[in-house]
């Protein structure tokens, strides 16, 4: 048996694989605010799912906006207390994963997964599996306003928008904003379809799959008038996992772990 799991910077969802084709019901928690509190309530819902069965792995992501921890000292503890293999990863690795392999990126070889949530995220997926990488992939740090070094997730991430306009995403009515922030979106992704070539741009995130959220059509209208050196784009897709894309990119990874 398998715990799969997605720790995320407001909540924590996991789940137990025992074919490792499928997964249990998973459980949703809201994630603790540091580190110490969420590794000891981790703890406490891998060991109340899995209700006395063998546990022979732990695989998911972690969000990196979790004071005080890092996937090593994760994995290192779980290991201390479970000794099993453990395997951690980014968060939007793993739901871009998981998406790539049976969301909205199924069936292509080379799939980009942005998130536009809290913040900016994402990975590229080659046939599958998360691509190699010397540290990590950060999209959303990427500087899209050389005046003021902003990056494109001080531009258009939940937070931001809450900082410039002291409402919640979901409050914000206006359709021109929205607007707005489809253009600074585009930007973005012409940045990265030209670094990353890929054949689908799989957009997920409560900014691009909530209600209101960043127009996807606005979105794609705006990339064509800008990336002028490819003769096509790539395809464009909202994510189709919902909540739990991270789930199933754990289940992803632990098939291709196994290889």
């Amino acid at each position: 048996m398998n715990l799969l799991f997605d720790i995320g910077a407001t909540k924590i969802r996991a789940a137990y694989s025992v074919d490792g084709e499928t997964f249990e019901k998973p459980e949703v928690i809201k994630t603790p605010i540091n580190y110490e509190e969420l590794k000891n309530a981790f703890t406490e819902l891998i060991k109340n799912r899995a209700k006395g069965r063998e546990i022979k792995s732990i695989v998911g992501g972690m969000s990196r906006s979790i004071p005080n921890w890092t996937p090593e000292k994760l994995k290192e503890d779980l290991d201390k207390i479970f000794g099993v293999d453990i395997f951690v990863e980014n968060d939007a690795a793993i739901v871009g994963l998981g998406e790539a392999n049976w969301g909205a990126g199924r069936g292509f070889d080379i799939v980009a997964y942005i998130t536009v949530s809290t913040g900016v995220g994402g990975a590229k997926i080659v046939d599958g599996q998360i691509d190699k990488r010397a540290i990590g992939f950060e999209p959303g740090k990427q500087i899209v306003d050389i005046d003021s070094k902003k990056t494109l997730e001080d531009m258009i991430s939940g937070k931001a928008l809450t900082r410039k306009t002291g409402k919640k995403p979901k409050e914000i009515t206006d359709q021109t904003v929205w607007n707005k922030y489809a253009e600074i979106l585009a930007v973005g992704l012409n940045n990265i379809i030209v670094e990353w070539s890929p054949d689908c741009v799989v957009l997920g995130g409560s900014m691009i799959t909530g209600n209101p959220a960043i127009p996807l059509d606005k979105t794609e209208e705006y990339l064509k008038e800008i990336l002028k050196i490819f003769p096509k784009l790539p395809t464009i897709k909202k994510a189709e996992l919902g909540d739990f894309g991270g789930l199933y990119g754990a289940l992803a990874y632990l098939k291709n772990a196994k290889k």
